[in-house]
């Protein structure tokens, strides 16, 4: 089997001409009727009117008396009139029959008893006043709702109200999914605590795609995992055409792999409309047609399953039911850093974003199409054109939210260097009762401080050593924060060395052992703290970077880290005993150093940060922090100085 290659892919726009024409403009589900009861959240397919007025009689709109308004004119506060309970008026309660002849009601409040058969007012009264007539609210005939409505939870009251018990909706499409892929494995057929083996991965898209097709109004039809057979994938693909669904996924196997026999078995039963599209992540998409029903081949990897599935299926799913695909609230954003990216690929880059003074900053999440995390993580997305090769800070761009606006409001974005204990803040803060979200970008000690000069953070994580005093973060601050009052306040001390293998097989005892050639290593990114330190500590052996092998290899995180070195990437790296400990590695410890949090000294009154600080002295916090191993949080929350930059 030879491999597909991209000779015509189409970008966005082009594809969803090919595709979305191809079904016309009167594509739709059937019809069905329901009871009006479980009609929420349907599209109608006709419009609906009244059979009943509402009210249906004349009532009471207060509590008081009925009376007959021609009967009190005149009346004045100098010139009271007496009524006779019984034949000028009648006690009458909020929601009842307005008896006749009466056509009024005065408010109880405005009424004087003189005994048990005569009351005195003092204003007359008008036709009509305090009086729900019939069909104030619904008169029979009226239009209720239009043909292609959502019905909404207080459309149902309406419908009820007005006799109408049942409605004709359109029914919901049905979306077959098969999964494929010989590596797959369901996750009802491991265990709890069973490890994978070797090649196989469990099975996730079909319940993320079946989720996205209930949100969009459908109903999910999961197949069993198909192995990456091309008989197996045709025959599943023709059983779904055969069956009731309106729409089929096929996902994974769309892309040019050898494997990946999707695209000829839509070819094979149909037609392939377009082979590749021109963004990223979503590249492989395959859209085709078979016997008239909608066929999508979608990517593997999970952010490009979600946004190939957002740009194609889910507007076509509220075409099934004559509706739209409701838009998402967007917001505009400046980056935190320079974003390239890659020229004739338009990408859906995932931000987090916060409000940081007047404006509204965006932090890019890692790109990777296997990350269903960034998806998680994520408050926004930002389309990048196929033409640009990307933003700068100084650029304005619009982001489209996946959170409420509101969100952003209540978001304290923390950018420097990655730690864990920001993760557990995130989570002890929102425990705790507080309407607070965490935005942390991972970009090194130095990058922290640059955000907080450019004016694109709340607060900077830092632990950069001064290898001249021995003391940490004041003198970059005073270097690269000029003109700014900061301050300074204590997070933890942690642990900082060589994480290595467990067993340390490599028998790795201290910094001299890197330079032999059998070491692999792994480093933290420039800019960062650790690699502040682990140069520090080169320097201190009189050890040249060029001799250690991977030097050059570098991650953002900690945990990076130790995911290389578990995963055999490397022998070793430099971070922290609680990214060691986590994945159960073994540790040198080289270093206890000092990370803090560095925020100007004009947001300690935002009420949000005070929330940040409040939370990390508490006992709760530096309990779980404890608990990590590595770390004394005994000072956290402790303001330990303030300086004038410059």
């Amino acid at each position: 089997m030879k491999r597909q290659v991209y000779l015509a892919m189409k970008s966005l726009e082009e594809a969803k001409d090919l595709f979305f024409s191809r079904f016309g403009s009167e594509l739709r589900t059937g019809v069905e009727k329901v009871p009006a009861e479980e009609a929420s959240g349907r599209i109608t397919a006709e419009p609906v009117f009244a059979k009943r007025s509402a009210p249906s009689y004349h009532s009471a709109a207060m509590d008081g008396i009925a009376v007959r308004a021609e009967q009190t004119y005149g009346t004045t506060e100098r010139s009271p009139r007496v009524l006779t309970l019984e034949r000028e008026a009648v006690w009458i309660n909020t929601g009842q029959p307005l008896p006749e002849p009466f056509d009024s009601v005065i408010m109880v409040e405005k009424i004087h008893q003189i005994d048990s058969d005569h009351l005195e007012i003092r204003a007359p009264a008008h036709p009509w006043q305090h009086v729900r007539k019939v069909g104030e609210d619904i008169v029979a005939t009226q239009l209720l709702l239009p043909q292609s409505h959502r019905i909404r939870a207080y459309d149902l009251g309406a419908l009820i109200s007005a006799g109408v018990f049942s409605v004709k909706v359109w029914e919901r499409p049905r979306v077959a999914i098969i999964p494929s892929g010989s590596e797959l494995i369901h996750h009802g057929a491991i265990g709890d605590e069973q490890a994978l083996e070797t090649g196989q991965i469990m099975e996730f898209n079909s319940t993320l795609l079946a989720a996205l097709v209930r949100e969009s109004g459908g109903v999910p039809i999961v197949h069993d995992i198909v192995a990456d057979v091309e008989e197996g994938i045709r025959e599943s693909l023709k059983r779904a055409i055969e069956s009731d669904a309106h729409v089929v996924i096929i996902n994974a196997g769309s892309s040019a792999g050898s494997k990946d026999f999707t695209v000829h078995a839509i070819s094979e039963l149909g037609e392939v409309l377009v082979h590749g599209v021109t963004m990223m992540p979503g590249k492989p998409t395959i859209l085709g047609v078979v016997d008239g029903k909608p066929v999508m081949g979608n990517p593997g990897y999970p952010v490009s399953a979600t946004l190939s599935f957002e740009q194609f299926v889910r507007p076509l799913l509220y075409r099934f039911q004559g509706s739209y695909a409701p838009k998402r609230d967007t917001i505009n954003v400046r980056p935190t850093r320079d974003i390239p990216s890659k020229l004739g690929m338009e990408e859906f880059l995932r931000v987090n974003i916060g409000k940081v003074g007047a404006k509204y900053v965006a932090t890019p999440l890692p790109r990777a199409a296997g990350s269903i995390t960034t998806l998680t993580k994520a408050e926004g997305i930002i389309r990048i054109p196929a033409l640009s090769e990307g933003l700068s800070q100084r650029d304005e761009a619009q982001a489209e939210l996946l959170v409420d606006k509101e969100d952003l409001i209540n978001t304290i974005v923390i950018i420097g260097s990655h730690d864990i204990t920001v993760d557990i803040l995130a989570d002890e803060i929102k425990r705790r009762g507080y309407n607070v979200r965490i935005s942390s970008g991972n970009v090194g000690s130095l990058g922290g401080l640059m955000a907080l000069r450019k004016g694109t953070c709340h607060i900077a994580g830092s632990h950069l050593l001064d290898t001249q005093t021995g003391q940490y973060n004041l003198s970059y601050i005073g270097r690269y924060l000029k003109g700014k009052h900061i301050s300074v306040f204590h997070l933890v001390l942690r642990d900082q060395g060589l994480i290595v293998t467990k067993g340390n097989p490599k028998a790795v005892k201290g910094i001299s052992d890197l330079s032999r050639g059998d070491v692999t290593f792994v480093n933290r990114q420039a800019g960062s703290g650790t690699r502040v330190l682990f140069d520090y500590k080169l320097d201190q052996q009189g050890m040249e970077p060029k001799s250690i092998k991977g030097y050059d290899h570098e991650e953002f995180t900690h945990m990076a880290v130790a995911v290389d070195i578990l995963s055999g990437a490397a022998d070793c790296g430099m971070g922290i005993f609680a990214a060691a400990k986590a994945l159960d590695l073994d540790f040198i410890p080289l270093e206890r150093e000092q990370y803090d949090l560095i925020i100007p000294t004009d947001m300690l009154d935002l009420p949000n940060v005070r929330a940040v600080l409040e939370t990390i002295r508490t006992q709760d916090f530096r309990k779980r922090v404890e608990s990590l191993g590595g770390y004394d949080p005994s000072k956290s929350g402790q303001l330990w100085t303030e300086v004038e930059g410059g």
